[in-house]
């Protein structure tokens, strides 16, 4: 899959907060990652994916991926700037943690693929369900496209995936950040609930 300079532009147009990030190589590769990523699927834009936390669980009432990506991050930085100033010897690289945080689930445009659903579906037997999660794809997007380690990390082990390994700085402050992220919102009525 080839990815050009429309589809960057349109990653860095979802996702503002890319120039967040001080090192404009780690930011160069975090909207490779989502242009890989996208150019991977059926999907046109990060906007394109259903914005819920699995494919089977429910949706923002208003919103989109791009939401939940962008309130992760927001969040996320929010929880370090805030714990940072009342403890100086929390310790992090910023960069690294909007990094991360902006691709913490660059796997989902596979996971979350309606051509994958529908494989996955008629084959669960040989596939399993999902065949690959979106945690498990993100490592392999952002390996591929030379993140750092760390980055690769978060986006396997922001969700349940993380309870099997122990979670770096910027992972658990990514993790809290997610989880609260769908948390908050179920508890205020933003989700549709069956």
């Amino acid at each position: 899959m080839t990815v050009d300079d429309t589809q960057r532009a349109r990653v860095r147009a979802e996702l503002p907060e890319v120039e967040w990030i001080e090192d404009s190589d780690l930011a160069a590769k975090v909207v490779e990652a989502w242009a890989l990523a996208l150019a991977q699927s059926s999907f046109g834009a990060i906007a394109d994916i259903r914005g819920s936390g699995n494919p089977d669980t429910p949706p923002l009432e208003d919103g989109t991926q791009t939401d939940h990506i962008r309130g992760v991050t927001r969040l996320a930085v929010s929880i370090a700037d805030e714990l940072g100033s009342l403890f100086p010897g929390l310790e992090y690289d910023r960069d690294l943690l909007v990094a991360a945080a902006l691709c913490h689930d660059v796997g989902k445009p596979w996971e979350f693929d309606p051509e994958n659903q529908a494989r996955w579906a008629a084959e669960r037997g040989r596939t399993g369900w999902p065949s690959i999660r979106h945690p498990g794809y993100g490592v392999h997007i952002c390996l591929t496209v030379g993140l750092p380690e760390e980055v690769a990390h978060v986006a396997g082990g922001h969700s349940g995936e993380g309870e099997l390994l122990q979670r770096s700085l910027i992972n658990q402050i990514v993790h809290q950040a997610d989880y609260a992220f769908w948390r908050v919102l179920q508890a205020g009525g933003q989700l549709v609930e069956d």
